[in-house]
């Protein structure tokens, strides 16, 4: 019993990946069994190159990206702004809202070569220092998140929605926050939070 135990325990991870595969009868590709093309990944093409300028959340940035890069992509990977959040990367859900020239846009959907020149506010540029933008104060004081995901997005759909004045019942900023899904199911307090910010502005 002991023996067994002492192999079992020697056992590598990928050693047991292997084998419960086999057992499944799924054939396993390691990486010396894969395709050159899918091990390696080309080098992009200086022609499919571009250098975008950017002023986000205050700072000016400059990088060199593939002309396919997100915007979405650009904040997290190239400038280390993990708040904008990748959620559905199709549009659909919101979690990567961000402010573009004061409008809002979902990241995920727009190329970083579009904006050349552009400001970019993101969650992380809301907060001035340690004070809480009034929005992200009110989200706490109602409870307006769960998980959390969502929030960052939510957030600055709501900055937006109540500078472009569309807060004037509960019934508008539900319609015009309805880009941003929450799957926590928060909506009720994430529009008292946008309610009670409007009418603290």
């Amino acid at each position: 019993m002991s023996e067994t135990f002492d192999e079992a325990t020697t056992l590598k991870r990928r050693t047991f990946v292997a084998a419960s595969t086999a057992v499944a009868g799924l054939p396993l590709l390691t990486s010396d069994r894969l395709p050159a093309a899918a091990s390696t990944a080309a080098p992009t093409p200086a022609d499919q190159l571009s250098t975008v300028r950017l002023t986000v959340n205050g700072e000016q940035h400059t990088a060199k990206v593939d002309n396919r890069t997100s915007l979405l992509d650009l904040l997290r990977e190239h400038l280390d702004l993990p708040g904008t959040k990748k959620g559905c990367d199709q549009g659909a859900c919101g979690a990567c809202t961000v402010l573009v020239d004061d409008r809002r846009v979902n990241a995920c959907l727009t190329l970083a070569v579009m904006h050349q020149d552009a400001r970019v506010t993101t969650i992380e540029g809301l907060a001035r220092g340690e004070q809480l933008h009034p929005l992200q104060q009110a989200f706490i004081d109602h409870d307006g998140l769960q998980c959390g995901y969502c929030t960052p997005g939510q957030v600055m759909s709501g900055v937006a929605c109540i500078a472009e004045g569309h807060t004037g019942s509960r019934a508008e900023i539900r319609e015009w926050m309805s880009g941003n899904l929450c799957r926590c199911g928060a909506y009720t307090n994430i529009v008292s939070a946008i309610e009670q910010t409007a009418k603290e502005a």
